[in-house]
């Protein structure tokens, strides 16, 4: 999954907090669902990886999801922010795993109650 997540990663646009994003989530029918995050001039228009690889899945008629894996190009994990944890109270079961990871190999598993415990707020940005 590193090899597709590094790939994908290649395809963020984050012209204005240089922070990039890659999603991968797996449906319940198996199959897998690809997001980046694509920021926009109106910070409000910018939208997060994970939401866009669970938009996808959404947009294929899938309502539930396995497994979610997110990387940033960044050298410390970063967590997924509120916005996607609405989402994730959306689509994902308390049974979901959660792999978030560097490009450069750093990697955390959580649960998902774990994740929910998470914070990303503005000292993860700098």
């Amino acid at each position: 999954m590193k090899e597709k997540l590094e790939k994908l990663l290649e395809n963020s646009y984050a012209p204005y907090s240089n922070y990039h994003f890659a999603c991968i989530v797996e449906g319940e029918n198996g199959k897998l669902y690809q997001g980046v995050n694509i920021e926009n001039a109106s910070f409000g228009g910018t939208i997060c990886a994970e939401r866009n690889a669970i938009n996808a899945g959404v947009s294929d008629g899938v309502r539930k999801f396995k497994a979610l894996y997110l990387m940033t190009d960044k050298d410390e994990i970063l967590m997924p922010c509120h916005l996607c944890k609405q989402t994730f109270l959306e689509f994902l079961d308390n049974d979901v795993i959660f792999n978030i990871m560097t490009k450069s190999g750093k990697m955390k598993v959580l649960s998902f109650k774990d994740i929910m415990n998470t914070t990303f707020s503005k000292e993860e940005m700098k």
